[in-house]
């Protein structure tokens, strides 16, 4: 076992049931809010947007829910995906540390994101929904949804954030491939894209932004439903597969985390990796750290503010308490584009409030070395999201070189980034700019931030 670099599980070993961390948190998290009465909202509130089993698994203190078989059916496509040591990077590092990542650039799309996706397009289906609209910010949330509805035969409507959808043209071509209809955010197709342009014709776009758009496009038919890639509960809650994964992985390895490490943008590849190691610290009492690891340029979790606030830029959505930059944040055209949204995850927030994990921000050229790096030693191209969680192990992995430790450094490798060349042409000849979101622009959208 010792000397195994890559631990790989069966079909039969693949999650039946999905892990809902809710169920053992020391503290409940809080309701989302009335926006207009500021009371608290009732599951039937959010039925206008999604299927109803969905809304009970976002409302859920259930430990475990049962997996569909059709939807473990489409999982066994790609899962189990495969846990990797990554020697080559170790000896590059010096490291005494072992370094293991889950790699789930190993779905069709490329991405972590298909695990919610297949499974929010099966409740769709069984609930008799012909339409889904949505958002996504790099593309890979829209590929996966996209790849979903076209195996549950939905129609799929995407608003691609605008600098995403011109830096990472096949992505939207991939979409496409799959048969979603796919337009740049904002767009002139909602009222709210439209009153967008007119005040800011070159606008380029946010997650918020997307939201908006999907969300009022969803409400304003009958036919339609509107599908989130991450932030949400029942999205976090999909993507535990992982973390249930790499718990009969590390066994396999002999080894148990020190450390676990996920990118994090709204908390969804997070959350997989992470939740189902938190609940060994939760209920076990493991010492495990967790580390989220996000862009400098859009810092919710260490620079935002723990308040209720929109999950949109219009304010069409409930209120949620979060670590929040603010709903009216447009953030620079960085290339982690999956990361780059104004809030995060309840679920995620209240552990990082309660001091259950840690979190790091990091500019893009130091995320972007540490992206070469692994490239060049482990030969998987990440993706810019990804890529934050490895600079994160790594700094871990040097830690532990200066202090002389065995540490074991788990971090999920939630995406490859062989639709992001666009970025390492950037990067290789030095055209990369870091940003740091000024705390003065986190006072001004925090001015419109509801006071509750």
């Amino acid at each position: 076992m010792a000397d195994q670099t890559k631990f790989l599980l069966q079909d039969s070993d693949v999650p039946t049931h999905w892990y809902n961390i809710a169920a053992d948190l020391p503290k409940p998290p809080p309701p989302p809010l009335n926006p207009g009465t500021h009371e608290p909202l009732g599951p039937e509130a959010l039925a206008p947007l999604f299927p109803m089993e969905l809304i009970k698994q976002e409302v859920s203190a259930e430990r475990y829910i049962e997996i569909p078989d059709e939807v473990q059916d489409v999982y066994r496509l790609w899962r189990a995906t495969p846990l990797i040591r990554a020697r080559r990077l170790e000896r590059a590092l010096g490291t005494p540390a072992h370094i293991y990542f889950k790699y789930e650039g190993a779905s069709p799309v490329g991405s972590h994101k298909p695990n919610t996706a297949v499974a929010q397009a099966y409740y769709n289906r069984e609930a008799g929904v012909k339409r889904i609209a949505t958002e996504t910010g790099a593309g890979q949330w829209g590929t996966a949804l996209a790849m979903a509805c076209n195996f549950f035969g939905i129609e799929l409507k995407v608003y691609m954030v605008k600098v995403s959808y011109q830096q990472k043209p096949y992505r939207r071509s991939m979409m496409q491939l799959y048969g979603a209809d796919v337009v740049a955010s904002p767009s002139s197709d909602t009222q709210s894209g439209r009153a967008i342009l007119a005040e800011t014709p070159d606008n380029p776009g946010s997650l918020g932004i997307a939201i908006s758009e999907a969300v009022e496009d969803a409400a304003g038919r009958d036919d339609t439903k509107y599908s989130l890639g991450s932030v949400l509960n029942h999205v976090l809650l999909h993507q535990t597969v992982i973390g249930q994964e790499a718990l009969k992985q590390m066994e396999m390895a002999g080894e148990y985390p020190d450390v676990v490490i996920g990118c994090a943008g709204g908390g969804s590849n997070y959350a997989g990796i992470a939740f189902p190691f938190m609940r060994d610290k939760l209920v076990g009492g493991k010492k495990t750290r967790f580390i989220a690891a996000e862009p400098e340029a859009c810092p919710s979790l260490t620079k935002g503010e723990f308040r209720y606030d929109f999950g949109d830029t219009a304010g069409l959505t409930p209120l949620v308490k979060m670590f929040t930059l603010g709903h009216t944040f447009i953030p620079e055209g960085i290339h982690a584009g999956g990361l780059r949204y104004h809030g995060m995850a309840n679920l995620v927030c209240e552990l990082y409030d309660q001091g259950y994990m840690e979190a790091r921000a990091y500019h893009q050229n130091a995320v972007f070395d540490a992206a070469v790096q692994f490239a060049r030693t482990e030969a998987i191209v990440p993706a810019p999201e990804s890529a934050h969680a490895i600079r994160a192990a790594i700094d871990e992995a040097l830690a532990a070189k200066e202090a002389g430790e065995a540490r074991v450094i788990l971090f999920n490798l939630s995406g490859h980034g062989y639709f992001d060349m666009t970025a390492y042409d950037n990067y290789l000849a030095g055209g990369l700019q870091d940003f740091a979101y000024p705390a003065q622009r986190v006072r001004e959208a925090m001015a419109s931030v509801p006071v509750i």
